[in-house]
């Protein structure tokens, strides 16, 4: 049986591992912290969003950012102090311009794709993640963003998704809560919202029961490869091993870029900090104030979902500063005063604030594919839709590693059943 080593264990590394086990490969997930989902996908908008496949890679993106840098609350907040990484990872943003328009409609085809094996396995394996499937309702204050987001509509239904217009009317018979004054919106009756770190966690449980080894406090310190395989030095409490596996799937989130230099490969991630609050609703005037419908406010960048009935996350914004992962207080208070005037009657009172670094590609398409070397390959960079997109590149990946080593236990008919699942 074929072995495949699996680095880190947020959602990309599980999906992975749970799709290379059902195709009968001996999977380990290698992990640094105590448990999986424990950066990225840990405290996310909750949203399952095909509608907001739209790249970032367009001009208002470049004029938005020169015009917030000097505000530290604003949503999208460049640190101006220069770096290689930086300088050339805005530069590859730049030159993928040109290529918007494809890359919009290519990711929402694959956010599409995602959904019916998510759910899938959602359901075969009984992970309860607070799943709401009541659309998502974008917010605009304006007729410009209104008119940018009709452009877009276009774009995803060339990708498959359809979406609709709303009236302002129409958008409080969508979600009676929502407060505010605003030009209109566009409802997503087909995406939906949950908790990520529930669901990372249940599928990482289900794929243990497939046979996957799921291994945490791994430091790793060291990745060798070849056309035989790949060894992998690891540090576990004080000591150090090098295993050797068939293969290695590279799904590190904002460390796969260091480890693919040292792989000879070119993954050019940038850290993007995202912040989110956890909104407690402990009285019932906040349960009854807070929305059932997941939203994304255009103007912010503010997204929100509601998990069960005592909780209601909010989270967004963009920070490129490197890899500091400090919650600043000046970030999160907007996120508390949007609470406060769009769901005026929802108690801030207990807040649990979070940021985490998403891995982003300067085009914004996921790296999902093979390495230079045979025997490697990567799963990562997957930016602000990690969640949305990972069912769909966990089977694109699953299928390059079958490929690419060969059927290691299943039958042919038996694999094709398992993608048809």
């Amino acid at each position: 049986m074929k072995s495949i080593a699996i680095i880190g264990a947020g959602i990309t590394g599980v999906t992975t591992a749970y799709a290379l086990a059902r195709r009968g490969f001996k999977v380990t997930v290698l992990e640094r912290h105590r448990y999986a989902a424990m950066e990225t996908s840990y405290a996310n908008g909750g949203q399952l969003s095909a509608s907001n496949a739209e790249v970032w890679n367009h001009t208002s993106t470049i004029l938005k950012g020169l015009k917030w840098m000097l505000k530290s609350d604003a949503p999208l907040l460049v640190n101006p102090k220069p770096s290689w990484h930086k300088l050339s990872w805005f530069g590859e943003f730049i030159a993928a311009i040109p290529r918007y328009e494809a890359n919009t409609i290519a990711t929402a085809k694959q956010a599409v794709a995602a959904r019916q094996h998510l759910f899938s396995w959602a359901e075969q394996e009984g992970i309860a993640f607070d799943l709401k499937r009541q659309g998502i309702l974008h917010i605009y204050r304006d007729k410009a963003g209104f008119e940018h987001a009709g452009a877009v509509s276009r774009l995803l239904a060339q990708g498959g998704l359809p979406r609709r217009a709303v009236t302002p009317d129409e958008m409080r018979a969508i979600e009676p809560t929502l407060a505010g004054q605003y030009y209109g919106g566009y409802y997503t009756d087909s995406d939906s919202s949950g908790d990520i770190h529930k669901f990372t966690t249940g599928l990482a449980q289900a794929a243990s029961r497939l046979g996957v080894t799921l291994r945490y406090d791994q430091q790793i310190s060291a990745v060798q490869a070849d056309g035989n395989g790949a060894t992998i030095r690891i540090e576990h409490e004080g000591r150090s091993s090098s295993e050797h596996y068939d293969a290695v799937v590279v799904c590190a989130g904002v460390a796969s870029r260091a480890l693919a230099a040292t792989l000879g490969d070119r993954v050019n991630v940038y850290p993007v900090k995202g912040y989110s609050i956890t909104v407690h609703l402990n009285d019932e005037a906040s349960r009854a104030a807070a929305p059932n419908v997941s939203l994304l406010d255009d103007a912010t960048k503010l997204v929100s979902s509601r998990f069960g009935a005592d909780r209601f996350r909010v989270a967004g914004t963009a920070e490129f500063n490197g890899y500091n992962r400090d919650i600043r207080a000046d970030r999160i208070a907007p996120l508390v005063d949007w609470v406060q005037q769009c769901f005026p009657g929802v108690s801030t009172r207990n807040i649990t604030p979070w940021a985490g670094l998403r891995p982003m590609m300067p085009d914004l398409m996921p790296r999902v594919g093979r390495g230079k070397i045979p025997t490697v390959f990567y799963n990562t960079g997957h930016g602000h839709l990690g969640w949305t997109l990972s069912a769909a590149t966990a089977d694109m990946i699953a299928d390059t590693v079958l490929a690419a080593l060969g059927s290691p236990a299943a039958t042919i008919a038996t694999t094709q059943a398992l993608k048809l699942a």
